[in-house]
């Protein structure tokens, strides 16, 4: 078996300050995984190329698989909001559209990076078992919001398929956005969470 592929970490720039914030983080390890490989890029290798030491960088994620995801856990609590603060009434489906477009929505100099980051993330191997996980907490949060909204336990087997089906819309949303350059993420994503809410019925012609 050959041996990993070793790249030089990017050395610090003299006079350049220490990169610090988590977005920051987050662009250098995504460039470095996309030029090298989420594998043979190390946590060492992003800390020197943000010209900080690797403590800091496991002060914002537990570990490297956890870089790709983000602020994850914080979103996932602003999603739980958004449906803390939905109306009452009001299709179910449509409460969870409204809160996954909003979940999704990315900011414009964002989305060359989310780009990176979703690809990243569903076409990487070795993330695969900790994606797994992350797909649970957020098909949860889904599944939270539609047994409330039915009187029944989150657990139950509606909320989770509810959850589960959600979870299917948007990875389909997303495979689309990321097969298909100049397309639009959020209509994607409208589009599938429509088909969804309505019974999965065709598009009609445009």
């Amino acid at each position: 078996m050959p041996a990993p592929r070793v790249h030089p970490a990017a050395p610090r720039r003299s006079g350049r300050r220490p990169v610090t914030s988590r977005s920051e983080i987050e662009h250098i390890a995504l460039r470095l995984f996309s030029e090298h490989g989420f594998e043979t890029t190390t946590v060492d290798d992003i800390a020197a190329a943000a010209g900080i030491g690797r403590r800091t960088v496991f002060r914002y994620y537990p570990s490297k698989n956890d870089i790709p995801w983000g602020a994850f856990d914080e979103q996932l609590g602003r999603m739980r909001e958004t449906f803390a603060a939905l109306p009452a009434g009001g299709s179910l489906m449509a409460g969870v559209r409204s809160a996954v477009l909003d979940f999704n929505t990315v900011p414009p100099d964002e989305q060359p990076w989310h780009r990176r980051r979703m690809r990243l993330i569903l076409d990487t191997p070795a993330l695969q078992a900790h994606s797994t996980l992350r797909y649970a907490e957020w098909r949860q949060v889904v599944a939270d919001y539609a047994g409330q909204r039915l009187g029944v336990g989150a657990h139950e087997l509606l909320p989770q398929t509810i959850g589960h089906a959600s979870l299917g819309a948007a990875l389909a949303a997303y495979e689309r956005w990321l097969a298909e350059d100049g397309s639009e993420l959020l209509d994607l994503l409208d589009r599938a969470f429509a088909a969804l809410e309505h019974g999965l019925t065709p598009e009609p012609a445009r």
